[in-house]
């Protein structure tokens, strides 16, 4: 019996304001479905490092947080590389309703 709820993500590249050494572009996106799968469209990739700066945040934005959380109110990630300063936007995309048994 479904007894959470968790919001499917989406991290999209939102803008480049440096130069992007990595490959990636404005538009660029990947997903976080079903609690833990990361998706990505086919023919396209995502660099570990900008990953590695949102990862973080991931669980917590699946997740109904109070109003007044900073996280919340906030969806922009930056990547650590200065020399790029790739934005991204975290949004939620969906809902499901899961068995917290059949999780880790």
């Amino acid at each position: 019996m479904p007894d959470m709820e968790l919001f499917d993500l989406r991290v999209t590249v939102e803008r480049i304001e440096g130069r992007s050494v990595c490959g990636l572009q404005v538009g660029d996106w990947f997903e976080l479905v079903n609690s833990a799968e990361l998706r990505i469209p086919d023919g396209k990739h995502f660099c570990i490092f900008a990953l590695q700066s949102v990862l973080p945040l991931l669980p917590a934005k699946q997740r109904r947080l109070p109003a007044n959380d900073w996280l919340e109110r906030d969806s922009l990630v930056c990547c650590p590389d200065p020399d790029e300063r790739v934005v991204m936007r975290i949004e939620r995309i969906g809902t499901r309703t899961m068995d917290s048994g059949d999780l880790t």
